[in-house]
């Protein structure tokens, strides 16, 4: 019986989208009009992208088609979104900000170019606060909503791929993670979000990367999309995902942040996720690792140098920036005059984070994502530092920690809280251990299936793989309720 194909592109993955466009099922012209289409549709009213290529993609979707070997390329004719401080050629590249926006690039990076070379077609690039700095994505031009509630963030600073992959207007976004800018939004949009070790993918950004902060990665709404979506990214051939046999999880709830605590559905989703874990086989033991007072003050002093160093290197004065941003770069200069900006302190976190595995006898650890729900999506671009440093902190403590000590860490959504927006867990594992990460995600995809899009997205009426791919939730429903 021959397969039946959907009426429309919009809603499908991209590992369907790439195999149908390999098969001679579905030109990749077509896939990218029906996404277009979508997205003309629908963001206004999410503000996801900042600029879309339209004629443009049209264009570079038929040069994938007119390719006589597609075999080799596990991206065939997906429609990707690019994060828009990641040099796109042909575009300015905006970097949330007006007055940070440099001119147009003549080339793509490096990971917009793997991406092509993959058979990907950018759709167009998407919003983020200024300069990245902050876990809530708005300016002075729009308000990024989340697709799930329009009234709460979709997180930040990838706000806008994650409100892209969650309403279906591409199956998978580039980001780029600093101190939690993939794996928050993922978080707040119930998508997969890895970010990878140091070093793993290329990252090239600003002034010098966050001082080694910045890692790339991809949102996703299934965890086989975020398997070739890393391996992409890294530059390799497609890993196929085997399932990890028993390991020894560490579990922990301790905050990262004095005086913060996560919600009961973050603490029940850590418990789902254990019940989860031992469904698969594997061994849970409490496990926390110890968060120095210093280490918080060293990652607040390197958030804010790295604005005042990209910023510096830009030859933008303070003024023209947000007024937000303008008090972050002032107390970057401070810091590094100071010299509470130092590699030995990054490194011996690192050194200190690399050995909790092996003193606790664990393979990876486990802790909630968020410490609550995504904050209002608000012109929060026109409020004060400090109303922005404490709705940060307060909502989105966990991430942090693992940038400075460049290990890799993935958020996977385990349910819903009881308002109906979907809640999340963090792994994070040793050096290396990316694809063990994306083995324990799918084994949490398999018992327990999330929704893949929010609900009433995408809107392509019935019959189609929009439809049919919703799924969901998985054992346990609602979590805290």
């Amino acid at each position: 019986m021959p397969d039946i194909l959907p009426t429309t592109w919009v809603g499908t993955t991209a590992k369907q989208i790439a195999r149908a466009v390999r098969r001679g099922d579905v030109s990749a012209t077509q896939v990218v009009a029906d996404h277009l289409d979508h997205v003309a549709r629908v963001d206004a009213e999410l503000g996801a992208f900042r600029a879309v290529r339209g004629g443009e993609a049209i264009t570079e979707a038929e040069k994938v088609d007119e390719q006589e070997e597609l075999a080799n390329l596990p991206l065939a004719g997906v429609p990707v979104a690019v994060k828009e401080n990641t040099p796109v050629a042909g575009l300015p590249t905006w970097n949330g900000s007006a007055a940070m926006r440099t001119e147009v690039a003549e080339a793509d990076h490096e990971v917009v170019r793997r991406l092509r070379g993959a058979g990907a077609v950018i759709l167009g690039v998407t919003r983020m606060p200024e300069l990245g700095l902050w876990a809530l994505t708005d300016d002075d031009t729009a308000v990024t909503r989340n697709p799930w509630d329009p009234a709460r963030t979709p997180g930040g600073s990838s706000g806008g791929a994650a409100a892209a992959v969650a309403a279906g207007l591409v199956p998978m976004a580039h980001g780029n993670d600093g101190l939690g800018s993939i794996r928050i939004p993922a978080a707040c949009c119930g998508l997969v979000g890895l970010k990878p070790g140091r070093g793993v993918v290329p990252c090239q950004l600003g002034a010098d990367d966050w001082f080694g902060l910045t890692e790339h990665g991809m949102l996703t709404s299934t965890v086989a999309d975020a398997v070739v979506g890393f391996s992409v990214l890294a530059g390799r051939r497609p890993d196929k995902l085997v399932p990890p046999e028993r390991l020894r999880v560490g579990v922990s709830l301790r905050s990262p942040v004095r005086g913060v605590s996560p919600d009961a559905p973050s603490r029940d989703a850590v418990a789902a996720a254990g019940r989860l874990l031992a469904a698969a086989g594997h061994d849970t033991v409490p496990a926390d690792p110890v968060y120095p007072t210093r280490l918080g003050l060293q990652g607040i002093a390197t958030w804010f140098a790295s604005a005042a160093a990209d910023v510096r290197a830009a030859g933008v004065a303070p003024r023209q920036l947000q007024r937000r941003s303008r008090r972050h770069v002032t107390l970057g200069e401070w810091a590094q005059r100071r010299g509470y900006v130092r590699e030995a302190d990054r490194a011996a976190w690192r050194e200190r984070s690399v050995h909790f595995f092996a003193d606790n006898s664990v393979d990876l650890l486990l802790t909630p994502a968020l410490a609550g729900p995504p904050p209002e999506a608000a012109g929060w671009s026109g409020r004060s530092w400090l109303a922005n440093m404490s709705t940060n902190i307060r909502y989105a403590p966990y991430a942090a920690p693992w940038n400075i000590a460049g290990l890799p860490s993935i958020v996977v959504p385990v349910g819903r809280r009881p308002d109906g927006l979907p809640v999340g867990v963090q792994f994070v594992g040793p050096p290396g251990s990316e694809l063990l990460l994306l083995g324990v995600a799918g084994q949490f995809e398999m018992q327990a299936p999330w929704a893949r899009h929010a609900p009433g997205y995408p809107r392509v009426g019935t019959g189609s793989p929009a439809t049919s791919a919703q799924i969901p939730p998985g054992p346990g429903g609602t979590i805290g309720a």
